[in-house]
């Protein structure tokens, strides 16, 4: 059925190209930029896939054993934007294909893969504002809101795979604010249903609420470049981004409110408590120079899920405590760059989560900015300062 259904895009993708004038394009561009004689609608396709190499040593007693080597295609996208009826009222749709972009299915989608990334609608209904309608990132902290194609070592830091508030159904209201000179100030605000992308069977427990404020001291990036790592393009002054979270999902129902098992007691009822993430983080760019910091914080008011007696756990417990990524580079008029990064975790001890640090060293190559481009680092992760980890990575990242 899936091969059926892939078939059938493709041959309707090539009656689409062969049956439309497709206005000039270039690679980096996307494969398809299309928009109707009179105007009405544009749709931009434009796929892109990552494949990675990775090789891992444990240090075993005093030494490190023999590594563990992988071949991964880490993430395979189909990507369509554009406008429908007026510019004003833009679209985005993203569907993942690779094992890791759709796997997490549960009784909660109808256990089917979760093929829908991003389906949002997003409407300019007056000067300086916007509405967004559907299933997107929510407006928390900035290296998770960066595209997994923009990212400046071959994939995020540990802050961001345990503390991120990622993708939610909702809406968002969003605005700027110039403040005089070049200073900007954008306000961003989310109610999403709480329990992460693709849910169908109801919403659980309560609402999740997202606030983030963005100021912009030193006036815009060039190419949007606020949310690209790396200095892609170079800014002739310094440019520099603060950014402030606050987010509040009532009666979450999940270990880390958007993800984590959900946590079941046994009469078949969710625990529910309160959950409340916090990010300030900041992107400083000039001359080649890149700089991003992120600091996170999650707490609940009870991190021990309970059985309906209040009193026997269930074995699920709520990933509290905070983080700390510092992440810096330098891209050389060659277009190799040269980057690393630190990562402290630490846990609440009610937890048991052992703290860990995590310290990369990365070398890339970009060809085409970062829609063609090779990249590599080695990182050295230490878990309470015990057991001990070596990662090496290579892989290659080919957006049209």
């Amino acid at each position: 059925m899936k091969l059926k259904l892939t078939i059938t895009f493709l041959l309707g993708l090539s009656l689409f190209v062969n049956a439309q004038e497709i206005s000039d394009t270039s690679f980096g561009k996307g494969l398809i930029n299309f928009t109707a004689k009179d105007s009405s609608f544009s749709i931009k396709f434009a796929p892109r896939f990552q494949v990675r190499s990775e090789s891992s040593w444990d240090h075993n007693g005093d030494k490190y054993g023999s590594p563990d080597h992988t071949f991964i295609v880490r993430r395979a996208r189909l990507k369509f934007d554009g406008y429908a009826y007026s510019p004003k009222l833009k679209y985005k749709i993203e569907l993942g294909l690779s094992n890791r972009d759709i796997a997490g299915a549960n009784e909660f989608n109808r256990d089917t893969p979760r093929y829908i990334l991003d389906a949002v609608i997003m409407w300019s209904f007056a000067k300086n504002w916007e509405l967004w309608a559907g299933q997107t990132k929510l407006p928390g902290n900035v290296e998770r809101v960066v595209s997994s194609g923009d990212l400046q070592l071959i994939d995020r830091s540990l802050l961001n795979s345990r503390f991120n508030i990622d993708r939610d159904l909702g809406i968002q209201l969003r605005h700027n604010s110039d403040l005089g000179g070049n200073f900007l100030m954008l306000e961003k605000l989310s109610v999403s249903q709480g329990e992460g992308r693709n849910v169908t069977e109801g919403n659980e427990g309560g609402l999740q609420y997202t606030a983030r404020l963005e100021l912009l001291p030193m006036g815009s990036f060039k190419s949007k470049g606020d949310y690209t790592q790396s200095a892609i393009v170079r800014e002739e002054t310094p440019k520099l981004m603060l950014g402030f979270t606050y987010n509040y999902n009532q009666d979450a129902v999940r270990e880390r409110g958007f993800a984590g098992d959900y946590m079941m007691r046994a009469d078949g009822s969710l625990y529910e408590t309160d959950q409340t993430t916090i990010f300030a983080d900041a992107m400083f760019k000039y001359n080649g120079i890149s700089f991003m910091g992120e600091y996170a914080k999650r707490t609940a008011d009870n991190e021990i899920a309970t059985e309906a007696d209040g009193i026997t756990p269930t074995g699920d417990i709520v990933l509290t405590g905070n983080a700390l990524n510092l992440q810096a580079g330098y891209m050389f008029k060659s277009n190799y760059e040269i980057a690393a990064r630190y990562t402290t975790l630490t846990f609440e001890d009610i937890t048991g989560a052992l703290p860990s640090k995590q310290y990369t060293f990365g070398v890339n190559k970009f060809i085409v900015g970062h829609k063609l481009k090779v990249q590599s680092d080695i990182s050295y992760t230490t878990l309470d300062g015990n057991e001990d980890n070596i990662t090496f990575r290579i892989g290659f990242d080919l957006h049209f």
